[in-house]
């Protein structure tokens, strides 16, 4: 088997890095930048990126040995401060990637610089922002340098240790943006103790809070040559730290975000905090301190002698050596120290001479082994990479809760394994221990995992979760025989989860296998649940049918999705049940058809008790009569039948007499069928519904008849409805007469005085004569003596009335042979220079153009003409001409026609008539070419064509007709050419 490859690698990158300007002192990197401090008092600056490199003499102009103490870089490589150290002092520069000379910082003079912190979220390439350094007499200053002023803009004194002045040999700076400003973390070390500074506002007045209150810090006793504070970098926020104590190594959790309430106060930032013992770094029982220490995501390099020990941070066991190839000449000293380039996730150590690139190789690829062993399940999760490295925690998760009989909590865990242990396996186990409930949390929690593609396997196992907890809710009841809260709340709460299981899995669960389950359970109401979820209504209605349930299965039947077909099919039974509500429901329920729940309102109707109770279905059927305006024969009829079937007969009565089909244009005026009705009122014996429906049917003796039988004045109000009969009319008022004759039971003469009454309701239709062969034959004439004169002198008046008409005719007709006799004599007067109202020349001009031969009275030589009784004249041509052109196709081909038949006739012989016809001289007599001249006259001169109707018709007419389309674009003005189009320039003066 291949063995795995390392975490960490060292690799050699330069051999002879210092160039030939003494030994390396001291080194920093960042964004792939290496900065080197020599003996000699040089800065050389390699940039791999680019693959550039320069050096900088810092101590040109200084006396003695100069030696670089310290050198920092900032994460983007671009700012570098340096501190170089001689007999003169100390001196400390600031320079720039782009710049060519360093900035002397000359308010730093004799400070020895040990510790900066850069502001990592706002620092860029052209300003450094908020520096604080941490000088070696316990000061902090803050620096701030703009690249294009080529000096820095300020140095400020923060801060100083009074209560124990040591060395600041560590510094890091957080900030975060909060409501009312930046907030500030600010964490420093000396050799034995570790400061945090926080606050809102600048770094001066941060510091300067200071003065009244303590500065919270962790002491830990111990000597350290070189204690060193690093944080741990990921996307340019701090994650945890660790500090290079003389104790061990002290690490933490960083939360800039969160507010603490600890006795600390806001402060304390740090979580989670740990020491890492040097003792466990050791191979005997000495306790060995590293001389450096650079911190990755997991791990700790720590620097000890020649070589890199790497622990793991969180299980504190060394995993890795790493060994170094030096040259021999530095190989005396050893390495000298540990750095670290955040941006690259790359890490250096060096000697006086060689710089050593450290490679990190997935590092995080182990951890969940880690994190595992240590029982952190959540954190070892997180670091799986793989389904079968998930697996492994889950089952130590569910063995450990399996060995302790946490059977619940290890069908869980179990739940989640795909691949180390079977589906079945899992199940076994279960079974073996008879843990049901662990079995059905284990199949739960298996359903969930599962995707959903696996339909076979999920149906499967939903059908034995069903099952399981079917065999749960019998132990229950079979457990709780005494009836116990308890066990009634278990097996209220198993039915709960048992009814949320089966809302969830319906898409899934097999139905006719669910059904066959809960039945052979005996689980009733489970089976309705389901089979209402399943949209099984019919299953559903008929349970609470048969629980005596109307209103249930009423609410369930008003669902939407519910088939219109099981209201009708359930309509019998429910009305039975509960005739309100079922009939509330059916007046609620849309697109419900009245004529299919008939039988089930006959059959609730003929029930014996329901005689007396039929009146929920009486408003079901208004409502559908008079509201929904239905126009079912059948629906009409059995209202009719119910209304029959009451004592009280005004119902019925209006119902006859309402006109259903009032305001349509065709169609009857009810939809009932009368014969049925007849029939239906004559068993009822309603007597008066029978007489409007006889009279509906137009059999009027019989309604009469029958009236007659009720009540007279009925009788009276049904002969007066006839109106377009009179014969009838009077055929039915006799009718009632000799009723009310033969009725009477008084005297003689108060009979015929009544019978006189009578006549006189009649409006004149009936005469003493007619009504006298109704009494006996010994009755005295005197008694009408009366009443027959009446009827004399009607008789009389109508005979002198019919004498003036004919008078009055006579006479009409003398003046009509009058005026006939008139129309003969008829002219006209017409001026001699009188024009045609077409072509505007003289009417009695003699002429060659308008000489016409074709039937035409002559008038000497002159041209035929038309004159109107409104004086427009007009030559007969002319005249033909303009009336066939105003008039329809079918007219004007009619008058043409006229005047070619005209035209034919007028070469054979035709005596010489005036155009009128005499007194003596009948129609009958015109010849067939004066016929056909009148109807000419008739067609083309009834009407003067300037003041009759052909001129109010011209008025629609559009000025240019379609035929005219022609002459009207010969009239369009078009453009020239602007191509032709010549210039004439205009000659100057």
């Amino acid at each position: 088997m291949e063995q795995k490859r390392q975490v960490f690698s060292v690799d050699l990158l330069e051999r002879y890095a210092a160039k030939g300007r003494g030994v390396i002192t001291c080194m920093a990197a960042g964004n792939d930048v290496i900065v080197l401090g020599t003996s000699k008092g040089w800065i050389i600056r390699h940039d791999f990126g680019v693959g550039d490199s320069y050096d900088i003499d810092l101590s040109a102009g200084r006396p003695g040995d100069q030696s670089i103490h310290r050198v920092f870089v900032d994460p983007g490589g671009s700012h570098c401060i340096a501190t170089i150290v001689g007999p003169g002092g100390a001196d400390t520069f600031y320079t720039h990637a782009k710049w060519t000379r360093p900035r002397l910082l000359s308010k730093l003079k004799g400070l020895i610089v040990n510790a900066v912190a850069w502001n990592r979220q706002l620092i860029t390439e052209a300003s450094t922002r908020e520096v604080i350094l941490g000088t070696d007499n316990g000061q902090l200053h803050e620096i701030a340098v703009d690249e294009k002023d080529k000096r820095e803009k300020y140095i400020k004194f923060l801060f100083e240790l009074k209560e124990l002045p040591e060395a600041f040999t560590g510094l890091q700076m957080e900030t975060a943006n909060v409501i009312n400003g930046t907030r500030y973390y600010v964490m420093a070390v000396t050799p034995t103790r570790l400061y945090s500074y926080t606050g809102i506002g600048s770094l001066e007045s941060v510091f300067a809070s200071y003065v009244d209150r303590t500065v919270h810090f962790t002491e830990l006793p111990g000597d350290i040559a070189n204690s060193e504070l690093h944080f741990f970098i990921n996307q340019r926020r701090a994650v945890y730290f660790a500090w290079l104590s003389g104790a061990g190594i002290y690490h933490g959790g960083l939360n800039f975000g969160a507010q603490h309430s600890s006795p600390d106060g806001d402060q304390n930032f740090v979580e989670n905090k740990a020491l890492l013992s040097y003792s466990r770094l050791g191979e005997g029982t000495e306790a060995v301190k590293p001389s450096s220490m650079a911190v990755s995501e997991f791990h700790f390099l720590l620097l000890i002698g020649n070589k890199v020990k790497v622990v793991n941070r969180i299980s504190e066991q060394i995993v890795e050596e790493l060994y170094f190839d030096q040259a021999s000449d530095a190989a005396s000293r050893g390495i000298i120290g540990l750095c670290s380039d955040a941006s690259a996730g790359l890490f250096y150590a060096y000697d006086q001479n060689s710089i050593f690139q450290v490679s990190v190789n997935d590092e995080g690829r182990d951890m969940w082994k880690v994190y595992l062993d240590l029982k952190e399940y959540a954190a070892a999760l997180a670091n799986c990479r793989d389904a079968l490295q998930k697996d492994q925690v889950y089952l130590v998760q569910a063995e450990a809760a399996f060995s302790t009989k946490d059977f619940l909590r290890a069908a869980s865990f179990y739940a989640k394994i795909n691949y180390v242990l079977s589906f079945e396996e899992i199940s076994l186990k279960f079974i073996s221990m008879g843990e049901q409930d662990a079995l059905r949390t284990f199949l739960l929690r298996k359903l969930d995992n599962l995707a959903k593609d696996d339909t076979c396997q999920i149906t499967m196992i939903s059908t034995w979760i069903t099952e399981l907890y079917l065999d749960k809710i019998n132990r229950v009841l079979l457990e709780d025989e005494g009836a116990s809260e308890k066990g009634a709340l278990e097996y209220q709460s198993i039915i709960k989860e048992f009814r949320a299981f089966l809302s969830d899995s319906k898409d899934v669960l097999d139905e006719a296998t669910t059904m066959k389950l809960l039945k052979s359970y005996g689980r009733v109401d489970e089976l309705v649940f389901f089979a209402n979820l399943k949209e099984q209504h019919e299953i559903v209605v008929h349970h609470y049918i048969q629980q005596g349930e109307a209103k249930k299965a009423l609410q369930v039947l008003q669902k939407p999705n519910v088939p219109i077909d099981l209201q009708y099919k359930f309509a019998p039974d429910l009305i039975m049940l509960d005739a309100y509500e079922t009939v509330e429901s059916w007046m609620t329920t849309k697109d419900l058809n009245p004529r299919k729940l008939i039988p089930a309102m006959m059959r609730y109707s003929s029930e014996p008790h329901a005689k007396n109770e039929t009146h929920e279905v009486i408003k079901y059927l208004e409502y559908s009569v008079h509201r929904l305006q239905n126009e079912d024969p059948g629906v009409h009829n059995l209202l009719l039948s119910l209304y029959a079937k009451q004592e009280d007969e005004s119902s019925l009565l209006r119902f006859l007499q309402c006109k259903f089909g009032k305001g349509r244009s065709s169609g009857p005026e009810f939809f009932y069928d009368p014969k049925y009705a007849l029939r239906l009122c004559l068993k009822e014996k309603r007597m008066r519904a029978c007489v409007h429906i006889y009279s509906m049917m137009s059999m009027h003796e019989e309604a009469v008849a029958l009236a007659l039988q009720v009540d007279p004045e009925l009788a009276m109000a049904e002969a007066d409805k006839v109106e377009d009969d009179e014969e009838l009319r009077k055929k039915l008022w006799l009718m009632v007469a000799k009723h009310v004759i033969e009725q009477e039971k008084g005297t003689k003469r108060e009979n015929i005085r009544k019978a006189i009454a009578f006549l006189k309701e009649t409006d004149g239709l009936l005469k003493i004569e007619d009504i006298l062969p109704f009494f006996p034959d010994f009755a005295l004439i005197d008694d009408f003596k009366e009443a027959i004169c009446s009827s004399l002198e009607d008789y009389n008046e109508q005979i002198e009335n019919l004498k003036q008409e004919m008078n009055d005719a006579t006479h009409g007709a003398d003046n009509i042979r009058n005026d006939i006799s008139a129309l003969a004599q008829r002219y006209a007067v017409i001026d001699r220079d009188e024009e045609c109202g077409v072509c505007r020349k003289k009417i009695l001009n003699v002429g060659r153009d308008y000489q016409m031969s074709w039937g035409y009275t002559s008038a000497g030589s002159m041209a035929p003409f038309y004159v109107f009784p409104c004086g427009h004249a007009f030559h007969a041509q002319c005249l033909i001409t303009h009336v066939t052109g105003c008039t329809s196709q079918m007219q004007a081909e009619y008058i043409l026609d006229l005047q070619k038949r005209l035209t034919l006739l007028s070469n054979e012989p035709r005596k010489d008539s005036s155009g009128g016809l005499s007194e003596e001289e009948p129609l009958t007599s015109m010849t067939p070419l004066e016929k056909i001249r009148s109807q000419l006259d008739d067609a083309i001169a009834s009407e003067c064509p300037f003041c009759g109707d052909l001129m109010i018709r011209e008025i629609s007419l559009p000025f240019i007709l379609p035929e005219e389309a022609d002459v009207a674009a010969s009239w369009e003005i078009k453009p020239h050419n602007a191509g032709m189009q010549k210039s004439l320039s205009l000659p100057a003066y």
